[in-house]
């Protein structure tokens, strides 16, 4: 079994993000590797179903059975992608989970401005000033200027293109509920669930898997 992670948006550099918990799994023997997104780091930005197209060449990579995990606007990813016979099941963290025809902007305005600000190119980036007590405000000083180092403009459009594809309805998953997320609620996070094969809640924040990578690793290493 793979894990294949895909990361939230305005941010680069998934594997960065992704590496306290693909530590943990090294541990345990689980090979894991991070998605590069276009939307984030292409030149020009692609779009989400170029997020898509590039997570299903990882996934072509290898006929061994894979662990789709989608953070945030990840889940909107691994739900467009994650119809392949390779994935095993799709792990979805504080993230959402479209039926077709839904677009992250639906889910009562997920990366609403003034979370945003727009650039005027077609591209937007996260306030800066909102990082910490929103998105990060469990990381140490260290975790902090990682982060902030690898915050990114992201193509605009992706907020706004509905899924054509519900990986979910036909591929196992799992939930993981962070109940002390403060940019994406709680109680947002529960509704999305219910589509959601299985759901595990944890008192954590929005990017457990950089502060608690060990309880990210040990519901990954119950579902693989």
């Amino acid at each position: 079994m793979r894990v294949l992670f895909v990361h939230g948006a305005f941010v680069r550099d998934g594997a960065w993000w992704w590496r306290p918990t693909a530590d943990v799994l090294a541990r345990h023997g689980l090979r894991s590797s991070a998605a590069v997104l276009p939307s984030c780091e292409g030149e020009p930005r692609g779009d989400l179903h170029d997020d898509a197209a590039a997570v299903r060449a990882l996934l072509d990579a290898s006929d061994e059975p894979a662990l789709l995990v989608g953070h945030s606007y990840g889940g909107m990813v691994i739900t467009q992608a994650g119809n392949h016979p390779a994935v095993h099941r799709l792990v979805y963290v504080t993230s959402f989970l479209p039926d077709v025809g839904e677009a992250l902007a639906d889910f009562g305005g997920a990366e609403p401005p003034p979370r945003h600000v727009s650039h005027g190119d077609g591209t937007a980036s996260v306030r800066e000033e909102l990082v910490r007590p929103l998105f990060a405000q469990d990381f140490d000083d260290a975790e902090y200027a990682g982060a902030a180092a690898r915050l990114t403009p992201q193509n605009e459009a992706v907020f706004g293109q509905p899924a054509t594809a519900a990986a979910w309805r036909e591929i196992p998953s799992t939930y993981l509920v962070c109940a002390d997320d403060r940019a994406t609620l709680p109680e947002q996070q529960r509704d999305q669930a219910r589509r959601a094969t299985d759901v595990v809640e944890l008192p954590v924040a929005h990017h457990p898997f950089v502060t608690r990578p060990e309880l990210v690793a040990e519901v990954l290493r119950t579902t693989a």
